[in-house]
């Protein structure tokens, strides 16, 4: 699905939440919206969906958005949170599965492969779910149905890690063919899965463009090393902070983290007990990586 946006704007009363947003997402695109709270982005999703009257014109396939139930039938969304519905489980998959045409082993197979077992909760009101269960049942229905645009605020906001891990490989999988536009703050699924970034600022694009070259300029990341003795001078020359338990560590930008981790084995050789490199879970740097940057 191909969406254009023509000087797209929203006002609330007395806030302005869209400010005449031009934009192209291109048919097949993996799109992050990325933004502050209040710069815009649940505004915009809903614009597309059809859910909110807006300035401007919205396309969808180069034929203006009148009616949203132009679209509702091509669409699949994972709200942030998820509704506080009285209805029983087998009560929402059947109703969708019916709407949607969709087997409902379908659903039940993509819900246990992200820890969730449909029977054991079928009777159980959504409402009554813990949040883990709630985001694994909402993503089990959206993965199995054939969406030609599929968005998702924080899909994985609530889940554990095994369960992200197996969303992430479920995800690359079943959604190749559509048009994805995901609304996270974490690193790992940006790289992922996306190709293209969208930063809104105040209801206005700040950012359009790949994502590699958006992701390469903002990702932190953290090494930590672990020696066995004192305060190897090394260390201390290249910027670590000394911890407890014999870890030092530092913030460092992607270059930086590939040139410093085998520097550092090289360096300390024997020295060493562990290190470990992970990324940082936001967007925006912190001042240390800013600093060192």
């Amino acid at each position: 699905m191909e969406i254009e946006l023509r000087q797209v704007s929203k006002r609330f009363a007395r806030t302005t939440a869209l400010r005449g947003v031009d934009l192209t997402i291109a048919r097949g695109a993996r799109v992050a919206l990325l933004g502050p709270n209040g710069s815009g982005k649940t505004t915009l999703t809903r614009a597309i969906m059809g859910l909110l009257r807006t300035e401007g014109s919205i396309l969808i396939d180069g034929r203006p958005l009148t009616d949203r139930m132009t679209i509702a039938p091509r669409l699949a969304y994972v709200p942030q949170i998820a509704p506080q519905m009285a209805a029983a489980v087998d009560e929402i998959v059947g109703v969708v599965c019916e709407l949607r045409g969709l087997a409902p082993a379908a659903v039940a197979e993509i819900a246990a492969d992200l820890g969730l077992d449909l029977v054991a909760v079928r009777g159980r009101a959504l409402r009554n779910l813990s949040g883990g269960m709630r985001q694994k049942l909402l993503l089990a229905i959206a993965l199995a149905t054939p969406a030609e645009l599929l968005i998702l605020d924080e899909p994985t906001a609530s889940l554990d890690a095994a369960a992200r891990a197996r969303f992430l490989a479920r995800f690359a999988a079943i959604a190749s063919g559509a048009t994805v536009i995901l609304c996270s703050h974490r690193l790992d699924e940006l790289r992922s899965l996306v190709d293209h970034v969208v930063v809104l600022s105040d209801g206005t694009v700040a950012h359009d463009g790949p994502a590699a070259a958006y992701l390469s300029e903002r990702l932190a990341a953290v090494i930590e090393v672990r020696c066995r003795d004192g305060a190897p001078p090394w260390l201390v020359e290249h910027g670590f902070a000394r911890g407890v338990g014999g870890w030092w560590s530092r913030a460092v930008t992607p270059a930086e983290k590939l040139t410093l981790v085998p520097a550092a084995l090289a360096a300390l050789g024997g020295e060493v007990d562990d290190l470990v490199v992970r990324d940082a879970d936001r967007l925006e740097l912190t001042p240390e990586v800013r600093h060192v940057a």
